[in-house]
C-alpha cells in the first residue's frame, strides 16, 4: 500500500496544481515560464556566492590545512569527549554537503558503519545543515547582506547538536 502512495504521491500533486490553475482561470504555461524565468534570474544572481564558497572548500580540502586545525584542535576536542575521527566532519559538515559526504565515507570505509566513530558521523550527517551553503543560497537569493545574527543562531545550534548526537550515539552504542 505504502509503495502505491509513494510513486503516486507526485504525480497527484502536479495534477492537483495544474487543475486548481485551470479552475482559478490562470494560464499555466505562461505561469511555468514566468517562474522559469525568475528562477533562471535568482540563479544567476547567486552564482558568485556559490562559487565563492566552492572555491573556498575546495582550497580548504586540498591544502593540508584541514589536518592542521584537526591537529591544533586535538587537545580540546580529546577534553571536551569529542571523537578525534569526527572532527573532520564537524569541521566541513556546515561548509558542504558533499565535502561532508566525502568525510563520512571516510570515517565509515575506515571503522566501518557500526563503529562509534560510524554512527555519529551519520547521525550527524542526517542531522546537520551546511549552514554557510544555505545562508549564502537563501540571503543572496533575495539580497541580504546583514546576516549576523542568523549566523550566530545557526552556529550556536549546530555547536549544540554536536554534543547531543555524541551523547546520544554513546546512549546506544
Amino acid at each position: 500500500m505504502i509503495d502505491i502512495v509513494s510513486k503516486g504521491i507526485v504525480p497527484i500533486i502536479i495534477l492537483t496544481i495544474i487543475g486548481h490553475g485551470y479552475v482559478k482561470g490562470v494560464d499555466i504555461y505562461s505561469a511555468f515560464i514566468k517562474g522559469a524565468g525568475e528562477g533562471l534570474k535568482t540563479a544567476i544572481r547567486i552564482m558568485p556566492y556559490l562559487i565563492a564558497i566552492l572555491i573556498a572548500i575546495g582550497i580548504f580540502r586540498g591544502s593540508s590545512a584541514l589536518e592542521m586545525f584537526t591537529d591544533l584542535l586535538r587537545p580540546i576536542t580529546n577534553l571536551l569527549g569529542i571523537p578525534e575521527e569526527i572532527v573532520p566532519l564537524i569541521m566541513i559538515r556546515p561548509i558542504s554537503g558533499s565535502g561532508g559526504l566525502g568525510i563520512v565515507r571516510d570515517i565509515i570505509g575506515n571503522y566501518g558503519p557500526d563503529s562509534f566513530p560510524g554512527w555519529v558521523a551519520a547521525i550527524m550527517m542526517g542531522s546537520s545543515e551546511t549552514i554557510f551553503y544555505t545562508i549564502a543560497l537563501y540571503f543572496g537569493s533575495i539580497g541580504i547582506k546583514d546576516h549576523r545574527h542568523t549566523l550566530k543562531a545557526a552556529l550556536i545550534s549546530y555547536a549544540i547538536s554536536i554534543f547531543i548526537t555524541i551523547f546520544i550515539s554513546g546512549l546506544y552504542y
